[in-house]
């Protein structure tokens, strides 16, 4: 890794209108601390998991918790109370 990496999970409303949200935040998001691709997925559960990664996890956290993140997510249809933010602090090499 270059950087932390960050996992995010959240459940969405409604899958397809998540994507193109967030597909037009991309202005937004350059602001972000991210240090790399954001890869993701849509699990079959309406759930979104994220992966990037990060210089700073405070940074990182600021961030998410921003006046324009927030109101993305919400337009979005982020449920907000299911989000969950895990820092990979730990690394294994399969020998």
């Amino acid at each position: 890794m270059s950087g932390i990496g960050i996992v995010l999970t959240a459940h969405v409303k409604d899958p397809v209108k998540w994507e193109k949200g967030f597909r037009s935040h991309s202005d937004l998001l350059k602001r972000g601390p991210m240090t790399t691709l954001i890869h993701y997925t849509i699990t079959k559960n309406s759930d979104v998991v994220m992966y990037s990664e990060t210089d700073s996890v405070d940074e990182y956290m600021k961030f998410l918790q921003s006046p324009a993140i927030v109101q993305a997510m919400k337009e979005d249809g982020v449920e907000r109370e299911t989000l969950k933010v895990y820092a990979l602090d730990k690394e294994f090499k399969a020998s």
